[in-house]
């Protein structure tokens, strides 16, 4: 039975942040995870040509300014997305996909320079590894006294002054058993709040050299009629690794990874050419298929449906379980910028 005076549990970005911040105060904490890897939806897979694809959290941009203050004061760098040249817009299957540019001045977006889990990186190495636990699954949380009883999948238990839950309000109302029970209000309004990322399915394919920038395309793809529906040129800040990634139909969960390829392969020949065929590697995440991400919502919910609500602000079982993540943010929620917001909103609940 250990007794850290915070739990804080999940080491995405929300997490991390809250450690980060609360270090800074000189507030001693743990943070539990789930999972065997840290980071939640930061997921950067590095291909065999160097390109770095992100699967999940990706860019932001000079609305998302307590992001950009974080990445500054870690000294983490970032770039503008690449835009240059034709991008396209498939309105029909049966028409050629209409072309357009998109001009400079428009508000760009960024990425950071390495992938994502820099940032990740960065953190982890801020709070100090020994302070995470991962492949620690809370499954019920209990209140004692003045404290509350952690509970993980195999049987450990932590006690805790306070606990911060950076968990997607569904997921956390849905997996984890608490006694007392929560308010049904809360209850229902977990189950009611949209997960970001949760219905996503991201995809990346990588190439040995960026043939769309040689042929006058930007990478930039917008699609009403093809299994992707988004997609950006994926290159390294240093032109060093080449990449096309984006978002695939959500409904297309239900196709086979091979076949989701086929048809992401075959739209890409469409709209750029028989070079696109020769792909080093191909990659997918589909988000719906991680438990510890996401849960099957019972009613229907739309993007974005309750993130930043306002009881979320509230702290339960007597002011001992405060309710964090990017969904809570009352600025940006759903977004890395949202997460960085969240965090200090609960830190600045403690001295």
């Amino acid at each position: 039975m250990s007794k850290p005076n915070i739990v804080i549990i999940g080491a995405g970005l929300t997490g991390l942040a809250t450690a980060y911040f609360l270090q800074k105060k000189g507030i001693e904490f743990v943070v539990l995870e789930a999972n065997d890897s840290i980071g939640g939806r930061i997921e950067t897979i590095i291909g065999s040509h160097g390109a770095t694809m992100e699967m999940g959290a990706t860019w932001f941009g000079r609305q998302h300014p307590h992001l950009i203050q974080l990445l500054d004061e870690l000294k983490l760098e970032y770039f503008k997305q690449y835009t240059q040249g034709i991008s396209l817009f498939e309105t029909m299957s049966f028409v050629p996909p209409q072309k357009f540019e998109i001009p400079d001045s428009e508000e760009p977006s960024y990425r950071i320079v390495g992938g994502t889990k820099i940032l990740i990186e960065k953190l982890v190495s801020q709070v100090g590894l020994q302070n995470i636990k991962t492949q620690t699954k809370v499954i019920s949380i209990k209140e004692i006294g003045n404290q509350l009883e952690l509970t993980d999948s195999i049987g450990n238990c932590f006690l805790a002054s306070k606990v911060i839950s950076t968990l997607p309000p569904n997921l956390l109302v849905q997996t984890i058993q608490f006694e007392p029970n929560l308010p049904e209000s809360f209850i229902q309004l977990g189950k009611e709040t949209h997960t970001w990322m949760g219905e996503s399915i991201k995809f990346a394919v990588e190439y040995a050299n960026p043939f769309w920038r040689e042929n006058g395309f930007s990478g930039t793809l917008f699609s009403q009629v093809g299994i992707i529906n988004e997609m950006y040129d994926h290159s390294t800040y240093d032109t060093t690794g080449f990449a096309l990634k984006g978002f695939l139909n959500g409904g297309t969960n239900i196709l086979s990874k091979e076949d989701r390829k086929a048809k992401v392969i075959a739209q890409l020949i469409k709209g750029f050419g028989p070079a696109a065929a020769d792909y080093v590697g191909y990659h997918e995440k589909v988000w719906r298929d991680d438990p510890l991400v996401f849960y099957p919502y019972e009613t229907l919910v739309m993007g974005h449906q309750n993130n930043g609500h306002a009881l979320y602000k509230n702290a339960l079982l007597n002011e001992k379980l405060y309710i964090s993540g990017s969904e809570t943010a009352s600025e940006n929620p759903g977004y890395m910028d949202g997460a960085i917001v969240a965090a200090k909103t609960i830190v600045s609940k403690f001295q």
